[in-house]
């Protein structure tokens, strides 16, 4: 089973149109978006409309969860007056041009879906997949790659998730996490995916994660559940020449330039 994971496209419509085809070549049995489709970038309707052609299971991020509901607050964080003034007017924008259908479908997004894989009858070989946006517990919440590990357990396992994928940081990393269960070694992985339309990782290619999963997957062998971090390159100078081009800040495109 393969499966393609991605997030964070933030209305950037050639970086998610180069991910999918990219995707086309990998032979994936699935595909599911956790969310943020929309913002920072001029393409939100574009951007809704080729994850609906494509029937893609999508749930919604801080950002569709805001233009959805019409807010004029993304639930996004900000460290400077700078970056908040950026930010309202990214979304600002953003819900000026949406469209009340695309709106209609973000407000509709499911906050969470949970995958359960059970390989035989046994419950030692359930494994639960849970796909989140930000954390199990809010969708604006952040998990970075230097959570304590007692802290990244608790949460996983109040979640009930073996493995937990989520993006918002748009910087993807992978955690392996062993825990005792029944005087056995067992292990929890945190996936972050990255992001899309907007990392911020130094890399400004467009990335996504495919998880592979066989009948020898087990959660008390690392090593057998296959995580592959793909980084997809695409026009960035186009991306950034149309923000530059339309009333978002040209501070954006310079974010799309460096990451």
């Amino acid at each position: 089973m393969r499966i393609a994971l991605f997030s964070d496209v933030h209305a950037n419509l050639p970086a998610l149109q180069a991910v999918l085809a990219h995707m086309d070549t990998q032979n994936l049995d699935a595909l599911y978006c956790l969310g943020d489709l929309v913002g920072y970038a001029p393409w939100p309707n574009e951007v809704v409309a080729e994850i609906r052609k494509r029937r893609i299971p999508t749930i919604a991020g801080n950002y569709d969860e805001g233009v959805g509901l019409a807010s004029p607050n993304c639930g996004c964080a900000y460290k400077t007056d700078t970056e908040k003034d950026l930010g309202q007017q990214s979304i600002d924008f953003t819900n000026r041009i949406v469209t009340e259908e695309t709106r209609q479908y973000l407000r509709m997004l499911p906050r969470h879906l949970r995958l359960t894989f059970l390989d035989d009858s046994r419950e030692e070989n359930r494994m639960e997949l849970l796909l989140v946006h930000g954390s199990p517990r809010k969708i604006n919440e952040y998990l970075f790659e230097d959570r304590p590990e007692k802290s990244f357990l608790r949460l996983m396992e109040e979640a009930n998730a073996d493995l937990l994928f989520f993006g918002h940081t748009h910087k993807p990393y992978h955690r392996v996490l062993p825990y005792e269960h029944q005087s056995q070694t067992r292990y929890r992985h945190a996936i972050n995916i990255g992001s899309v339309g907007k990392p911020k990782d130094g890399d400004p290619r467009a990335g996504y994660v495919i998880l592979e999963l066989t009948p020898d997957s087990k959660l008390t062998q690392k090593e057998s559940i296959h995580v592959e971090f793909v980084r997809v390159p695409y026009d960035v100078e186009k991306a950034a020449q149309a923000v530059e081009a339309s009333p978002l800040p040209n501070a954006f495109a310079q974010m799309l330039r460096t990451a």
